[in-house]
C-alpha cells in the first residue's frame, strides 16, 4: 500500500509539472502586454512545480539580522544546473543567463518570456551591453539574480568573481544579497559537462535531494569605494563559506 501511495504521489507531481509547463510555455507566445503582470508569478509557480517533480527540497537559512531590502541584486555560487530553477522558485528575481539558454528546448522560450537578461560571456561587447541592460533593469525597481563566478565552475568556489554584479550595484545603488548554496549530495548535483537532460535525470535519481540556501547580510554599495573593492569583499566571504560548509 505504501508503495502505491508513493507511486501515486510521484505521478501526481509530474502531471502537475507537465500541465504547468504546457500553460507556461503556451503563455510565453502571447503578446507581452497581455502577460506582463502575470507571467513572472506564473514562472515562479512553474519553478516550484519543477522542484517538486524532481523531488528536491530547499531549506532556507536566514543569517541576516533585519528585513531584506525591498530591492536587491542576488548573487550566488553556481555548482549545479538546479540554481536556474531553485533561485527563482524562492526569490522574486529575474536572472542574467548565458545567451545559449534562449535556444534550449521549451525552457528557452519560457526564460525569454520571464524577462531573462542574456550575455555572450566570451564577448566583451556583449558583457558591456549586458551591464547596461542590468542597470536599466534595476532602475525599473526589480530584483536581479547573477552568478558572479561566470557560469558553472564545479562544486567548489571558482578562483575569482566577475565584476558585473558589483558594477551594477555601484551604478544603481542597489545592494547585493549574497546567497551561498550547497548540496548534501555534491557529486549528484554538480554540473560537470553533462547535457541538461542528463543532469535533470541525475538530479531526479539523487539519493539525497536536500538543498541548502544560506542567505546572508546584504552588501551596500555605499560601504565600498569602488566595484573592485566590493567584488573582493564578496569573494572573501564566499571563500569563508566554502570552507565552512564544504570542508
Amino acid at each position: 500500500m505504501s508503495y502505491l501511495l508513493a507511486f501515486g504521489w510521484f505521478m501526481l507531481k509530474w502531471i502537475d509539472f507537465i500541465a504547468l509547463t504546457l500553460i507556461t510555455w503556451s503563455a510565453a507566445w502571447l503578446p507581452t502586454f497581455l502577460t506582463r503582470k502575470i507571467y513572472h508569478p506564473l514562472f515562479q509557480v512553474w519553478c516550484r512545480s519543477f522542484c517538486r517533480a524532481l523531488g528536491i527540497t530547499i531549506r532556507v537559512h536566514q543569517h541576516y539580522a533585519a528585513q531584506l531590502p525591498s530591492q536587491y541584486i542576488l548573487i550566488a555560487n553556481h555548482p549545479s544546473a538546479f540554481e536556474d530553477i531553485g533561485i527563482p522558485a524562492i526569490f522574486p528575481v529575474t536572472s542574467l543567463a548565458k545567451v545559449e539558454v534562449k535556444d534550449w528546448w521549451i525552457v528557452g522560450r519560457i526564460s525569454q518570456a520571464a524577462g531573462t537578461l542574456y550575455v555572450k560571456r566570451e564577448e566583451r561587447e556583449s558583457r558591456q551591453a549586458a551591464l547596461s541592460s542590468m542597470i536599466a533593469f534595476l532602475d525599473s525597481g526589480r530584483n536581479l539574480a547573477i552568478y558572479p563566478e561566470g557560469g558553472c565552475k564545479g562544486r567548489r568556489l571558482f578562483t575569482h568573481f566577475q565584476r558585473g554584479a558589483f558594477a551594477a550595484s555601484m551604478a544603481s545603488g542597489v545592494p547585493v544579497l549574497p546567497v551561498f548554496m550547497y548540496y548534501e549530495a555534491q557529486e549528484s548535483f554538480e554540473w560537470a559537462g553533462q547535457t541538461l537532460p542528463q543532469k535533470l535525470v541525475e538530479l531526479a535519481r539523487a539519493v539525497n535531494k536536500q538543498v541548502q540556501f544560506h542567505v546572508f547580510e546584504p552588501l551596500h554599495p555605499k560601504d565600498f569605494d569602488n566595484e573592485a573593492q566590493m567584488r573582493d569583499a564578496a569573494y572573501a566571504l564566499y571563500q569563508g563559506w566554502d570552507k565552512r560548509f564544504l570542508d
